[in-house]
């Protein structure tokens, strides 16, 4: 990942925390509204970019086993380390989606 791709994922990621926590960045509008394909658009698109993070992953680690001279160790161990933290994201938003699926059955109507 390249440098000015960090430094926007890391914008974005300081605007997400301050909408969370009700603040309203300097020079920033709080956006409500949701995108096209609603809940389940954005859940299948998290799921397809970590599958993609892991077979990327898998691959480069393949072909630096093969002795492919152009794969780097650092480069394959960088992202093992993308997916692993991508899976483990999407392992805790699955064990919450889940905790708040039984909150609402479990409520009393």
């Amino acid at each position: 990942m390249s440098s000015p791709a960090i430094q926007s994922a890391l914008a974005q990621m300081q605007t997400l925390a301050t909408q969370a926590g009700g603040q309203v960045a300097k020079g920033q509008q709080v956006s409500t509204q949701v995108g096209q394909g609603g809940f389940a658009g954005e859940l299948q698109a998290s799921i397809q970019r970590i599958n993609r993070l892991q077979q990327t992953s898998n691959a480069k680690a393949m072909a630096f086993q093969a002795g492919d001279p152009n794969v780097e160790l650092n480069d394959v161990m960088v992202d093992m380390q993308k997916a692993s933290v991508a899976f483990q994201m999407g392992l805790q938003v699955r064990n919450r989606l889940v905790s708040a699926y039984r909150d609402v059955m479990n409520m009393q109507v």
